[in-house]
């Protein structure tokens, strides 16, 4: 796990400064910008969601 978000954060900083660098660099800030608080909605969703969703699972489970 640790090692594939070093991975991805690597490769996100190697893109920010190619991004920085080149000329199409604000529209690409905007979606990477736009990218990063999708994730966090995600992350944030699936943790308030966890709990619930596992009760449903173990609530199925002994069911039959």
């Amino acid at each position: 796990m640790k090692e594939t978000l070093l991975k991805l954060w690597c490769a996100g900083a190697s893109r920010t400064y190619q991004i920085r660098h080149g000329e199409r660099g604000a529209t690409a800030v905007e979606y990477g910008i736009m990218i990063a608080l999708i994730a966090v909605v995600i992350i944030v969703a699936v943790q308030a969601l966890g709990g619930s969703i596992t009760q449903a699972f173990q609530d199925a489970g002994d069911a039959f």
